[in-house]
């Protein structure tokens, strides 16, 4: 676990049960379920359990995502305050799509399922959403790379890790 991600389920784990801890971490930008299978797996959540949790904390912001991003940012930008940060992710997100838009709903769906840091669930709806892809071929292609992303963690996390304990 990385020193932030440790910090905060230390925290949490003072009044939230393991399960609710995994469902917090997999909603987190930038940790998804890349981070919360570990957690599980280091909290001793069972397998099936983790990736279940993991993979819905991750999906539930997707909608939200391919659906609002582009007018708040577009909204974000005529601000002093966050112009120049969301000018930045942007370009850093884009710089991300060429598979997407080479290949459109299965370079998403690529983009997503290969579990790397800088990609995932909300990086892939960002870019989609900056591709004007459409919700009905973008959402499925998340889902489907957050779920092969999930299996692929969690033989990662609880295979190396079960070795590990």
């Amino acid at each position: 676990m990385t020193g932030i991600t440790d910090a905060l389920v230390t925290f949490l784990h003072q009044w939230l049960s393991k399960e609710m801890i995994v469902f917090i971490v997999s909603l987190l930008p930038l940790v998804e379920l890349r981070g919360s299978i570990p957690v599980a797996a280091l909290l001793d959540v069972q397998w099936q359990w983790g990736y279940i949790i993991s993979c819905i904390g991750n999906i539930i912001p997707t909608p939200f995502i391919l659906l609002f991003i582009r007018p708040a940012f577009t909204y974000l930008k005529k601000t002093k305050l966050f112009a120049n940060l969301i000018h930045k992710i942007e370009k850093k997100s884009m710089a991300k799509s060429g598979k997407i838009k080479k290949y459109e709903a299965f370079g998403l769906f690529l983009f997503v399922a290969i579990p790397m840091p800088g990609t995932g669930a909300w990086t892939g709806a960002l870019i989609a959403a900056m591709l004007d892809l459409r919700l009905k071929y973008a959402l499925p292609a998340i889902v489907a790379g957050v779920l092969v992303a999930g299996f692929i963690m969690t033989v990662l996390s609880y295979g190396l890790l079960g070795f590990i304990h």
